[in-house]
């Protein structure tokens, strides 16, 4: 059985506009074993479709470039190629992330694109068994969950790999504890 901890970027303006769709702009991910040993890493932009350029608002609190996506391939490219690299044909695997937002995003996507999205279960969702773990009358976000920890926040926040990489640190502190 092998955790695959991600966190998903997307497409975000400042305020809301019922007329914009979010889409996935980047893609981080750590592949876990059953021991809590890392088994390796992923990380991909994607280029978006629907609304191809990035709103000033989205440029400064992902830290991702115009030039990034556009360097990039498209969702239906760049799925299959993290699909392979999940394993989703070879292993056991369970998708991790903190909240629903990173599931709602790629079964989104998917559905946009046309393509299957049974692969996204199974999913646990970190973020709501935390919060039931250490009894929090509300959930708190993943940076104020490292604090709490006492663990310091590395990278960049709001960044796929970087997110990843720090709710890998939780998800391996309490290995045992999940329910999947």
């Amino acid at each position: 059985m092998n955790f695959i901890i991600y966190d998903l970027e997307a497409t975000c303006w400042e305020y809301k506009n019922p007329g914009l769709i979010s889409e996935t702009i980047e893609i981080g991910a750590l592949k876990v074993d059953r021991y809590g040993d890392i088994l390796g890493s992923y990380n991909r932009f994607v280029k978006p479709t629907i609304n191809p350029f990035l709103s000033p608002f989205c440029k400064r609190l992902t830290s991702i470039q115009q030039e990034d996506v556009d360097n990039s391939g498209t969702f239906p490219r760049v799925i299959e190629e993290f699909k392979d690299w999940v394993g989703i044909h070879d292993e056991e695997y369970i998708l991790c992330a903190w909240g629903s937002f990173d599931k709602k995003m790629f079964i989104a996507d998917c559905q946009y694109h046309g393509l299957e999205d049974d692969w996204v279960d199974p999913y646990m969702n970190i973020k709501a068994q935390y919060q039931t773990m250490k009894k929090l009358n509300r959930p708190c976000g993943l940076k104020n969950a490292i604090k709490r920890e006492g663990m310091e926040f590395t990278g960049i926040h709001h960044r796929g790999i970087s997110d990843a990489e720090n709710l890998t640190k939780i998800f391996t502190k309490y290995l045992d504890v999940w329910q999947y």
